[in-house]
C-alpha cells in the first residue's frame, strides 16, 4: 500500500551502539573512543481487534564496524500490515553502505540497496550510489551533513519492461540537541531519475528518560513522483511512536 498512516502507537524496542546509522543509508562519522562493532534492532507489533481486525509487524537491524578510516554499516528493514486478513502493506529492504573520512570533515561514501515493496508497482529496485560528503555544522548543540553522488538504479517493474536508470543522489542529516534530555532530528535524501524522482522524509524527536532509555515520535515519508501504473498511490507516509535502548 503507497499511501498509509500507522495511527495506532507503536511500542518499538531498539538497541542501538554509538555509531548510530541514519534511517535511510550513512552512519555518522564514528566518536574517537566509539567500540569497534555495534549495533542496533528495532521490533514493534500491534494488533487491534474489534471493529478494526489489523496486525502490525515492524523489524529492522543494523550492524555498524569500524576499520582504521572505513565505516561499515549493513541494515535490513522488514514491514507487514494486515487488515480484515488481507495485506495492506509488505516491505523489505537489505542494504550495505561504506563511508571513507578523509582529512577535515570531507568523507567519501557508496552504498547498495536492494528494496521489494508489494503495493509500490515494482518487483524490486537495485541501487548503487557513490559520492562526497562534508559536515557542515560539528557542535556539542548542533550537527549538519549534506552529501550528493552519481549511481544506477535497476526497476524491476510489474507488468512492463525493467527499467535501467542513472541516478543522481543528495542527502541531508541536521541534529539538534536543545536540552541535555531532549533532541530534535531531521533527514532528507533525493534520488532523481530521467523518469522519476524519489524523496524521502524523517522528522524526529527524543526525549531521553534514563542514561539508556528514550522515548521517540517520527514521521517518515517516501514520495515517488511518477510511480508504475500498478502502484496504489505516490506517497507513503508512516508516523510512529518508539521507545528505544542504546548501549
Amino acid at each position: 500500500m503507497r499511501l498509509r498512516r500507522l495511527s495506532a502507537t507503536l511500542w518499538l524496542l531498539a538497541m542501538a551502539g554509538n555509531a548510530l546509522a541514519s534511517p535511510f543509508y550513512a552512519p555518522p562519522a564514528p566518536e574517537p573512543d566509539a567500540p569497534p562493532w555495534s549495533g542496533e534492532t528495532e521490533l514493534g507489533f500491534t494488533h487491534l481487534a474489534g471493529n478494526t481486525d489489523s496486525q502490525t509487524l515492524i523489524a529492522k537491524g543494523r550492524l555498524v564496524w569500524l576499520t582504521g578510516p572505513l565505516t561499515h554499516s549493513l541494515r535490513g528493514e522488514v514491514r507487514h500490515v494486515t487488515q480484515d486478513d488481507e495485506t495492506s502493506a509488505e516491505q523489505y529492504l537489505v542494504a550495505m553502505r561504506e563511508r571513507y573520512e578523509i582529512e577535515g570533515p570531507h568523507y567519501l561514501f557508496g552504498f547498495a540497496r536492494w528494496d521489494k515493496d508489494r503495493f509500490s508497482g515494482y518487483h524490486h529496485q537495485i541501487t548503487t550510489i557513490a559520492g562526497y560528503g562534508r559536515q557542515l555544522l560539528d557542535s556539542d548543540a548542533q550537527s549538519l551533513s549534506l552529501e550528493a553522488g552519481p549511481g544506477y538504479r535497476f526497476d524491476s517493474v510489474r507488468d512492463a519492461e525493467d527499467e535501467q536508470l542513472a541516478v543522481l543522489y543528495g542527502a541531508m542529516d541536521y541534529r539538534w540537541k536543545f536540552s541535555d534530555s531532549a533532541g530534535f532530528s531531521q533527514e532528507l535524501s533525493v534520488e532523481a531519475t530521467d523518469d522519476n524522482t524519489t524523496s524521502r522524509s524523517l522528522t524526529s524527536l527524543t526525549a531521553r528518560l534514563t542514561d539508556h532509555l528514550a522515548l521517540k515520535l517520527s514521521h517518515e515519508i517516501e514520495h515517488n513522483s511518477r510511480p508504475p501504473e500498478s502502484a496504489m498511490a505516490r506517497t507513503d507516509l508512516t508516523t510512529s511512536a518508539s521507545v528505544l535502548f542504546d548501549w
